[in-house]
């Protein structure tokens, strides 16, 4: 079975080779193939709801903060910024003085987030490598670096309109909107807006 996974796997790469494309993904592509998976659990989107509901209220009682993230990005910015501009550089900054870097809940939100999206994926079964999602793959092709490339200026300009924002999905979709702030709700009627409009030029059908 091995042997006869690796010829189709050579069979595939050869014919991406004589189409132009980047064989490179097609490793992955096997990786996630060939990967055993447990059994899938989708989970409930009403007891995922209620999950956070239960975190917002654990964050408020047990520190006081609201559920947020890029505020802790901004923190963890400025630690990759000292070798760049020095510490007195970063002293210095006026954004930076106003949020210091501090290892507070905030932080170890934002690490824990990886960690429980990985152990949520495996334990669900849905869990794969993979560099390039195939819906991406359809409209844009398999090239690895256009897929890095455009997910880090994605994030960039997510990142400035969420500091824009004085919040993210996190810090007013969820933390905003349960407490029914205006600005949080608008904030969310135009995200919903925007990555509409944006999916619809990006992956329209030609």
């Amino acid at each position: 079975m091995i042997c006869t996974a690796a010829r189709r796997s050579s069979r595939h790469r050869l014919q991406q080779h004589d189409r132009g494309e980047t064989p490179v993904t097609t490793l992955t592509h096997d990786i996630a193939r060939q990967f055993p998976r447990t059994a899938r659990i989708d989970w409930s989107p009403y007891l995922v709801g209620a999950g956070i509901g239960v975190l917002s209220w654990i964050a408020f009682a047990a520190f006081g903060d609201p559920i947020g993230v890029t505020t802790a990005y901004s923190r963890i910015a400025s630690w990759f910024a000292t070798p760049l501009i020095g510490a007195d550089g970063v002293a210095q900054n006026s954004y930076w003085k106003s949020m210091p870097l501090k290892w507070d809940y905030g932080v170890w939100f934002l690490v824990g987030i990886p960690l429980g999206a990985f152990l949520s994926a495996w334990l669900s079964g849905t869990w794969r490598l993979e560099l390039v999602p195939e819906v991406w793959e359809e409209r844009f092709g398999p090239s690895i670096i256009k897929r890095f490339a455009a997910a880090f200026l994605g994030g960039v300009v997510i990142m400035y309109g969420a500091r824009l924002a004085g919040g993210c999905t996190s810090g007013h979709g969820i933390s905003g909107g349960l407490q029914l702030a205006l600005s949080s709700w608008l904030f969310l009627a135009v995200m919903f807006a925007t990555g509409l409009a944006v999916s619809a030029l990006m992956f329209r059908k030609s």
